[in-house]
């Protein structure tokens, strides 16, 4: 039998979500044993230029290209992501053929002294490479002065020492794949802070054409995690926002019921547009069409579709 290779970036991070997608498709698939995979590490264009603001260097798919064209050329017969990460719109010749169960979506701070961010004082300095977080933070505590901060977990982490920077702020769900819950300072609210679409989701990627690797990655898609990712992902389909849209997004479940809430700052981001929406998870593209568009009504002029 030929191997299935799965594809992910190099960093610790992907590796382990590479990891957990292989086991949980052994956990269903009976047929399988951990000799049938490869792990191929691929290295993306948001990896090679990891000192550079992501929207200098051309578009939020860098973390994920590469990887797609391994894919498609099949080099690999399935692709690890972040979701976050994805652009919205997928080449017409692929899919996402699995939502993993969402990890926790929250943001953290990464410190080691501040349990009440609103208590910072003026100049505090914050290491953040997204633009969302900057106005999210200051719109909590306009105190805090946030700094340009890229690259891999471990290596923010470091730089948070090197840089004599206050603290750093990074998705929950990458800093506890890694085991740091140590390090965590303070867990954001989500009525704080709420995070990037797609935010704690890990993305199984395939080819539309490849049966076989369709029928083994769709067991171990969480159902509930795919109907808010649809959600989310269609709202930011319907307003064209890419690297430089500083938009959070975050859809839940309750009793068969999605509330999508969400908040897109203006172009200029001295103004910032809430807006939260409940229907039946079942019409979850509806939904995420129907904020998107609410969106954009509410933002005007103030919010250039990309």
């Amino acid at each position: 039998m030929t191997k299935i290779t799965i594809g992910a970036r190099g960093s610790k991070l992907s590796l382990a979500y590479a990891e957990k997608v292989k086991n949980l498709i052994l956990e269903k698939s009976k047929d399988l044993n951990d000799g049938d995979f490869v792990i191929k590490t691929i290295k993306t264009s948001g990896d090679i230029h990891s000192d550079i603001k992501l929207s200098e260097i051309g578009g939020k798919n860098l973390f994920c290209k590469e990887i797609e064209e391994n894919l498609l050329e099949n080099n690999i017969d399935i692709a690890v992501h972040s979701l976050k990460d994805m652009e919205s719109e997928q080449n017409e010749n692929l899919m996402i053929g699995a939502y993993v169960k969402r990890n926790d979506p929250r943001d953290v701070l990464i410190c080691n002294k501040i349990k009440n961010f609103n208590e910072l004082s003026k100049g505090a300095k914050i290491g953040s490479s997204s633009r969302r977080r900057e106005l999210q933070l200051k719109k909590i505590n306009k105190n805090v002065s946030v700094l340009n901060i890229r690259g891999n977990i471990d290596t923010r982490i470091q730089k948070l020492e090197d840089k004599k920077l206050d603290a750093i702020v990074l998705a929950a769900a990458g800093v506890k794949s890694l085991n740091l819950e140590n390090k965590i300072g303070l867990i954001f609210d989500t009525n704080e802070i709420l995070p990037a679409v797609g935010q704690g989701i890990i993305a199984v990627q395939c080819r539309k054409d490849d049966g076989p690797i369709k029928d083994t990655i769709k067991k171990i898609n969480d159902t509930e995690t795919s109907l808010c990712a649809i959600a989310e992902r269609k709202m930011l389909q319907t307003i064209g926002g890419d690297c430089e849209t500083a938009i959070g997004g975050l859809a839940e479940i309750t009793n068969n019921n999605l509330l999508l809430k969400v908040q897109l700052f203006s172009d200029e981001g001295d103004e910032s547009f809430d807006y939260k929406f409940t229907g039946r998870d079942v019409d979850a593209v509806n939904i995420g069409k129907t904020v998107g568009e609410k969106l954009l009504n509410l933002a005007g002029k103030k919010f250039k579709r990309r």
